[in-house]
């Protein structure tokens, strides 16, 4: 199989990502910071030194506040639910998806409101403009994609962080479609709080992602339970990351999440960016060609754009075109809504959704060529 839907997790993973997730269930498969044993302890080193290779990969103050999640849905309901209170009022992009939308929507039945900041492609003037006339004085959290996860369109994370700084604003970004390919370094950066998944860009296992603390204002636990630390007391402890690492963590994944951020350093996020967008530049002027292919951006390059595209074929919906790709060409993409209703509202694509192309360190020219070849008989039969 020709494997195009690494927008929703990467694969193949690299084999040094389960050669650890191997050992760590062979050879350090006890519960960490659970007891005093020595496999125990072993564990709990795992845990740490993955910790430790987070904080440096991102650039965060300390190993300490990057919390592990089942994944980034988790981590931007715990900023959302744990920061938002009665009366305040967010602002989102209008690229957000459902894991910001949707947590926001449960939230107005106490009280909270947002506003949605139109973004403009290829204008972060006007996007700029319309996040600081979304913002009220009840605005306590801006939350915003770094990256489509349909189109493809980066947001200007920085400006943005520098605008929220000025009006004394929280900034949570979702960086599920840029971490691993696009340099984050919150030491310098106006960043607050990092969520991400640990099993697409950062080549881990599912079940894995992070919220990542860059300041000093903790969100309020999303789950409260056992954490191995203070357990005289019936309040969960305030002590970070055990505030957020109610029972036991996912170990394997864990091991396998460091394991594949350090393969990303090996490989360098810009060359991995540089290498996915060629690919899609190429993939980008060959479907373009192709009569009856509907194209909803401007050929992708690193200013704008992360390596993902959409398109439709005219006369075919996008599910009936990704079930052609699969059942007769071997080739997976996803189709639909992808989870990000907003995102096709902006773009009139809500009506049928889009098929989606996102590559990865393993795709390859030939593949490239392969799929668009495939487009074109696909158009060619309607």
């Amino acid at each position: 199989m020709i494997y195009f839907d690494n927008g929703a997790t990467t694969f193949p993973k690299p084999q040094s990502v389960i050669n650890a997730v191997s050992s760590s269930l062979k050879e350090k498969g006890a519960n960490p910071g659970r007891s005093g044993y020595k496999l125990a302890l072993q564990a709990a080193e795992l845990v740490y030194k993955s910790r430790s290779a987070v904080a440096e990969f991102f650039g965060a103050s300390s190993p300490e506040n990057v919390i592990f999640t089942p994944n980034c849905t988790t981590a931007l309901n715990t900023v959302i639910k744990g920061i938002l209170k009665k009366g305040d009022h967010a602002v989102i992009s209008s690229l957000e998806h459902n894991a910001v939308a949707r947590p926001l929507e449960t939230l107005k039945k106490i009280g909270v409101s947002y506003s949605i900041a139109e973004f403009v492609p290829y204008d972060d003037d006007k996007t700029i403009d319309n996040f600081r006339n979304a913002i009220n004085s009840n605005t306590k959290l801006v939350i915003c994609t770094h990256a489509s996860n349909v189109f493809g369109f980066k947001l200007p994370i920085d400006r943005i962080g520098a605008m929220c700084k000025i009006y004394d604003i929280k900034l949570c970004v979702d960086a599920a479609q840029t971490a691993g390919i696009i340099p984050i370094n919150l030491a310098d950066s106006y960043i607050d709080y990092l969520c991400t998944a640990g099993h697409k860009g950062l080549y881990g296992p599912m079940g894995t992602g992070l919220m990542i603390i860059n300041n000093e204002k903790t969100p309020e636990s999303l789950v409260q339970g056992g954490t191995g630390s203070q357990s005289e007391i019936l309040e969960q402890p305030d002590l970070l990351p055990d505030k957020y690492e109610s029972g036991t963590v996912n170990l394997s994944g864990i091991a396998g999440l460091a394991e594949g951020i350090r393969f990303v350093k090996m490989r360098n996020p810009e060359k991995i960016l540089k290498h996915e967008i060629i690919l899609i530049q190429s993939l980008y002027d060959k479907i373009n060609k192709i009569s009856g292919v509907e194209l909803y951006t401007q050929r992708p390059d690193e200013r704008y754009f992360v390596p993902v595209l959409s398109f439709n074929i005219k006369g075919m919906d996008s599910e009936s075109v990704a079930m052609k790709l699969s059942e007769k060409y071997n080739i997976a993409v996803r189709a639909g809504l992808h989870c990000a209703p907003l995102a096709h509202k902006s773009m009139n694509t809500i009506d049928g959704g889009t098929v989606r192309v996102v590559l990865s360190v393993f795709s390859n020219e030939q593949q490239i060529m392969y799929l668009a070849d495939c487009v074109r008989k696909i158009a060619k039969s309607i």
